[in-house]
């Protein structure tokens, strides 16, 4: 396939580090593009941050909605591939993107008609901020349909070892995001100063620029896209296998928004703007687990087609390699969270009174970003293999206990930091689990998955 890396063939640190880097760099630039709306947000004052914060939360659930399809198509997309057939890689791609334009619709609809009582459940105190994160919601969620398909081309682009596109295609959305956020946040020339609503349709203009980069690709590109017709009847069976493989990585994804969105409601207990300090300190760590999620994007194209191509050897080999690189990446991000906190934080809320709060935070979350890396990198290897369920069970697992665990924590001298003490516990814990099990997975069952049929 023309300027797609072959996955099957010569060494591999080098396709897979290929496929990997331009990942890699999207994620980079998905981080810039969250992060420059939180430094132009902070601008405004925390209570802004607060409400995106809030908002934002049914941002990161619609995500895990879209999960699904990501996931099940990328996989059988790869394995179809593998397998040299590209009829059914076509079917699965068109299946996945099927799903994921309707889901989106259906989300939207439900933000537009209850965006009141979504907001409503974080017992926010201030009305206005209240009624800022109503419009944040209604617009980023209300035409979250852009986000979907993103998430879906992006995983059948990177099965097919082509992981340029995305990078392309979402650094075009990051310079149209840094353009229109402070013209429309803040009231440029014609445009009027709109505060929270700007940042909300900047997102989404920019997230309309990504999906239009992915559908000029798309028209041009002539081994996958040119067999898939969209208008065409769903395969029944196809969106079955696509369910099968992707619905325990969206419940995973799903189960931990809603703990989260659980912990947030208990974070309001010691005021609005420590939902800010949530907020923007989980932006800063982003910077290890969305490069550590995208690496583990590479890993599952990677194994998923030599899993269809029946090669034992380099399924393991790709999988060392991408634990090796992704250790080290985790190990440099726990060093600068623990040793630079300070300046870090200030660049997203300058807010003085603030500083002590965001400074924990990011120490304390620092401890398990090398872990966290590890349990990104780990799950992508599993649902390559087409098995979803052991990531998926350790995930929620131990992300369910963050809440009896931080409603004890925050009830003792610890307080807010508590709560934060319970995600970074809980990571530690999930990192080691999931790479211990893989490793036995590789050890006692592989020779089972490449006699058979994910």
């Amino acid at each position: 396939m023309r300027g797609n890396i072959d996955l099957l063939h010569g060494p591999i640190f080098p396709s897979l580090t290929k496929l990997a880097l331009p990942i890699m760099a999207t994620s980079f630039v998905q981080m810039a593009y969250n992060m420059t709306d939180m430094i132009w947000i902070g601008r405004i004052g925390s209570g802004a941050v607060a409400a995106v914060g809030a908002s934002g939360m049914y941002m990161w659930l619609a995500n895990g909605i879209a999960t699904m399809p990501k996931m099940g198509g990328q996989v059988k997309t790869g394995y179809s591939i593998g397998a040299d057939d590209s009829e059914g890689a076509a079917s699965y791609a068109k299946s996945a993107i099927q799903i994921a334009i309707f889901a989106g619709i259906l989300y939207g609809i439900i933000a537009l008609l209850f965006s009141g009582p979504l907001i409503g459940f974080f017992n926010l105190h201030s009305g206005e901020i209240i009624g800022q994160a109503e419009i944040y919601l209604k617009i980023t969620c209300g035409l979250v349909v852009f986000s979907f398909t993103n998430q879906v081309l992006t995983g059948i682009t990177t099965a097919m070892g082509n992981s340029r596109i995305s990078f392309l295609a979402t650094t075009a959305g990051l310079i149209i995001n840094i353009v229109l956020d402070p013209v429309l946040i803040f009231g440029v020339g014609p445009f009027p100063r709109m505060g929270v609503t700007g940042a909300a349709i900047a997102t989404v203009i920019a997230q309309m620029i990504v999906t239009g980069v992915f559908a000029v690709y798309a028209m041009h590109e002539t081994t996958l896209f040119s067999h898939i017709h969209l208008l065409k009847r769903p395969e029944a069976s196809h969106i079955a296998e696509i369910v099968k493989i992707g619905f325990p990585t969206s419940i995973q994804s799903m189960t931990f928004t809603g703990i989260s969105m659980i912990l947030t409601r208990l974070v309001t207990n010691f005021g609005d703007a420590a939902i800010a300090i949530q907020r923007v300190g989980s932006q800063i760590e982003g910077i290890s687990w969305v490069t550590a999620e995208g690496f583990g994007a590479a890993v599952n194209s990677f194994l998923a087609q030599n899993l269809g191509a029946r090669s034992r050897k380099r399924i393991v080999s790709g999988y060392r390699v991408s634990l090796t690189v992704t250790f080290f990446w985790g190990l440099m991000c726990t060093l600068v969270l623990i040793l630079f906190p300070e300046p870090i934080f200030r660049l997203f809320i300058p807010e003085a009174e603030l500083l002590p709060m965001g400074v924990s935070y990011l120490k304390i979350l620092g401890l398990s970003q090398l872990f966290m890396c590890v349990e990104l990198t780990t799950a992508g290897a599993f649902a390559g293999l087409g098995r979803t369920v052991p990531p998926s069970i350790v995930s929620i697992v131990f992300t369910a206990a963050r809440i009896p665990l931080a409603f004890l924590l925050a009830d003792t001298v610890l307080g807010l930091n508590g709560v934060w003490w319970s995600v970074s516990i809980s990571s530690i814990v999930k990192g080691f689990l999931i790479c211990i099990w893989f490793l036995y997975f590789l050890k006692k069952q592989l020779h089972i998955s490449t006699d058979e049929e994910i």
